[in-house]
């Protein structure tokens, strides 16, 4: 599934559900060892809409999926879980697959919400978020959940492994630019490299950890004061200690730095790393549109996104 053209003459009514895709503004890696993480569901996402049926089918852009189409075991799992009939689904997404922005998570989560909807089925928070993450280990074995949290959300969330995600009030909203800085690398791939470096220089590693801890603390209490300036430069230090993990590359740099010099307060690779997608962080919309227009001038593929309510 493609991400949507911000052009295109798709209109959100009534009969759609939406979701959140997700980027993390802090502590990727980290988590994987305890540390705690700040991820957000952000402007742009997926809509879904559905109706009863004989049988489940999916229609994606448009078009209609093969019976066979792993989609529609996810389906079938999502049903499952919450004990609902057959359907039919549709789907618009304005997100990139692959590009560790929730794509799955937020098809999940929309689709719970079509369903409840067509089904005239209410859904506690709680049932929503188990019925996506059925639909989630279809694809991903044991998901941690958080990006299925942050579908359902429009703000920043707060995570540990193995402990739910807990919101965090933000003090004023953010605007964010999301620019996809080469092709995605493995995830399993990426964590095993973070892991190597552990092996290798246990001490130096504790050190990092630590850092980030630090760091997203920090943040925390930042964001809920809406001190946003001092939130970019903990992005770019938090982005230098991943580098020095080796999850940076050429093409994130350049985007980061690209970022930066159109006036920026912070930018960092998000997610595993390796290549995917860079965030930066704007001071307000019109900062956001010259950081997209300098990305887009230098042929790489940029959008803006907001989090949070206005104030």
């Amino acid at each position: 599934m493609n991400a949507a053209n911000p052009t295109s003459s798709f209109t959100f009514d009534s009969s759609w559900s939406r979701a959140s895709g997700k980027v993390i503004l802090f502590g990727e890696h980290a988590v994987v060892y305890g540390v705690r993480a700040l991820a957000a569901g952000i402007s742009r996402g997926v809509f879904a809409r559905s109706e009863r049926a004989t049988a489940d089918s999916v229609h994606v852009g448009g078009m209609l999926l093969a019976p066979d189409h792993a989609l529609l075991g996810a389906v079938r799992c999502l049903r499952a879980q919450l004990g609902a009939a057959p359907l039919r689904l549709e789907f618009h997404s304005e997100l990139p697959q692959g590009a560790g922005l929730g794509s799955s998570a937020a098809m999940a989560v929309a689709a719970a919400r079509a369903l409840s909807k067509s089904h005239e089925q209410e859904l506690s928070d709680r049932q929503l978020f188990e019925a996506a993450q059925a639909w989630e280990r279809v694809f991903h074995g044991n998901p941690s959940g958080v990006d299925v949290a942050a579908a359902q959300s429009n703000s920043v969330i707060a995570y540990s492994r193995g402990s739910h995600p807990e919101p965090l009030t933000l003090a004023k909203r953010l605007h964010l630019v999301v620019v996809q800085a080469g092709p995605p690398a493995s995830t399993k791939l990426m964590v095993e490299a973070v892991a190597k470096n552990k092996v290798r220089n246990p001490a130096q590693f504790d050190k990092t950890l630590s850092a980030i801890a630090s760091l997203v603390d920090n943040a925390s209490l930042l964001l809920r004061q809406g001190e946003l300036n001092a939130v970019g430069q903990l992005m770019d230090l938090n982005h230098m200690l991943l580098a020095g993990w080796m999850l940076s590359t050429e093409d994130i740099e350049n985007a980061c730095k690209i970022a930066r010099d159109a006036g920026a307060l912070g930018a960092k690779l998000t997610g595993a790393g390796g290549g995917g997608c860079v965030i930066a962080l704007a001071e307000n919309q019109e900062r956001q549109n010259d950081i997209v227009n300098a990305l887009a001038r230098s042929g790489l593929s940029a959008f803006a996104a907001t989090v949070g309510e206005e104030i």
